[in-house]
């Protein structure tokens, strides 16, 4: 696909503010979209969407589900329009941080808020647009949500167990066992389509907020999923398993000099197998992709063109080996399926031939972060004024620090050749110099953070790798994105011809 020369902000929805605890589908959403519109700005990117679990650090990029939305996005006040809530339902909010995400706190408030709703929808309360016939056409319409609601049930029904630890009649799926299953969590199955339901008709009116202010939705996709997941459960022919659904090879990248590698554990696909179904998986994926998003950023690009694999059994990167993966075929088969591809490939970190060949043959443009500069060597490839046409700039991305972070660590020496690269100094606001260098660039769409738009430092931090406490955690504060700050960048876009 061909982009045209444009720019973005990435800002998670869960860093929205709001009333609830966490950024929602509500009013922050909606605030967000008119600050985009006023600033001109043409991309809104966001992480996964889907479900997070305490287990996994509240990662985005560990979810129960590629295909399902997180629950905790719902805004109670649209059930109370739907007639599902009442304003006293969700009143008094308990004492909840503005400035982060308690989980925790957020779910036992609004949990039980969900079920309550639901109880109402299947007593037949609410309002008369929301009728049954419709959640039935959801399902007819997403046939994963009726498999995701299933393995929610029984997950939950057995909560120190992850699927794989399930008995094995329900680990393999004996049919038999998953009739009994639906038939004993008949009720939580119903709550999960119906969450997942809400979540979709919400999703929707935010997709159609976004066109109304001329603003496009980058979503995220991550290459591999969690083992713990519906996808893996429900559909263990797409992976490498055993004949007991158990992994064989697992997930990692190899050992470098200077560093060990790293096995990050997920299981990965039988691409063999996957290319005699015309890879169906994949494709019901990214049809599920392009009802939510208009673009999307894939993570880990490297991994659709070559793969490293380590045995289940071993717990050392190096005992991997790298395997082939589907390469051009896979996009051949998106674009009959789809068109071209609106993909923005990550593939920082690795140098491949292949993978470069792979992204110009389809045109999907890579990424650049400054982070990743020396600044003190001409014509290094991550500083923004030697960045080609066919990239995507950034100013810092969720997994790294703030651009004021990093600068803050940086050594003299290389502060002062940013400064010079820049054209600013020491009395000048730092992030306003590498977001207008970034703009100025030849990257045919420059992004941005909100931290960065805001000039926050390391506290501001979304995720840093490698750690669980802490991450996915940063709110914007209310008020905090004014009509002055779209203003700048809607003249910063203007003037660079964005």
């Amino acid at each position: 696909m061909t982009f045209d020369r444009s720019d973005g902000v990435f800002c998670h929805v869960t860093s929205l503010p709001g009333p609830h605890g966490i950024g929602d589908l509500g009013e922050g959403a909606t605030a967000f979209l008119s600050f985009l519109g006023d600033a001109e700005v043409d991309y809104w990117q966001i992480c996964p969407i889907g479900p997070t679990i305490g287990a996994a650090g509240e990662s985005p990029y560990q979810s129960p589900s590629a295909f399902a939305g997180n629950p905790l996005l719902i805004d109670l006040n649209g059930l109370v329009e739907d007639g599902l809530l009442t304003r006293d339902d969700i009143e008094p909010v308990p004492e909840l941080p503005t400035d982060r995400v308690d989980y925790a706190g957020v779910r036992e408030y609004k949990q039980p808020l969900l079920r309550r709703a639901f109880e109402r929808f299947e007593a037949g309360d609410g309002e008369p647009s929301l009728a049954a016939a419709d959640l039935d056409a959801f399902r007819e319409r997403e046939p994963w949500v009726t498999e995701y609601a299933l393995f929610r049930a029984i997950s939950a029904a057995r909560p120190e167990d992850t699927w794989v630890e399930w008995p094995d009649p329900l680990r393999t799926r004996e049919p038999g066992a998953l009739d009994a299953a639906r038939e004993e969590h008949a009720e939580t199955v119903r709550y999960h389509e119906f969450v997942q339901w809400t979540f979709d008709r919400q999703w929707a009116a935010l997709r159609e907020r976004a066109a109304t202010e001329g603003v496009e939705l980058v979503g995220d996709v991550p290459i591999y999923v969690a083992l713990d997941s519906a996808d893996v459960w429900a559909n263990p022919e797409a992976f490498r398993l055993d004949e007991d659904n158990r992994p064989t090879v697992v997930a990692g990248v190899p050992p470098n000099p200077g560093d060990d590698g790293q096995r990050w554990g997920n299981p990965v696909y039988d691409w063999d197998r996957l290319a005699e179904t015309g890879y169906d998986w994949w494709t019901r994926r990214f049809r599920r992709l392009f009802d939510l998003a208009d673009v999307a950023r894939l993570d880990h690009f490297l991994g659709f063109v070559r793969y490293w694999g380590i045995p289940a059994e071993s717990d050392d990167p190096a005992d991997g080996e790298w395997y082939d993966g589907p390469g051009r075929e896979l996009f051949e088969t998106v674009e009959r399926e789809f068109g071209e591809a609106p993909f923005i490939a990550e593939d920082l970190g690795f140098d491949d031939a292949r993978m470069d060949d792979l992204m110009t043959e389809f045109g999907f443009p890579g990424m650049r972060v400054p982070q990743y500069a020396n600044w003190c060597e001409g014509g290094n490839e991550y500083q923004p004024m030697n960045y080609p046409e066919g990239v995507v700039g950034y100013t810092s991305t969720h997994d790294t620090d703030t651009w004021v972070g990093y600068y803050a660590d940086l050594p003299t020496e290389q502060r002062d050749c940013l400064h010079y690269n820049l054209g600013v100094d020491d009395d000048q606001p730092i992030e306003w110099g590498i977001i207008e260098d970034v703009w100025s660039s030849e990257a045919v769409l420059a992004m941005t953070t909100t931290q960065d738009l805001l000039g926050l430092g390391s506290d501001a931090r979304f995720n840093e790798p490698g750690t669980l406490d802490g991450n996915w955690e940063w709110r914007v504060e209310r008020d905090a994105l004014s009509t002055e700050l779209a203003g700048r960048l809607r003249e910063l876009g203007a003037f660079h011809v964005r």
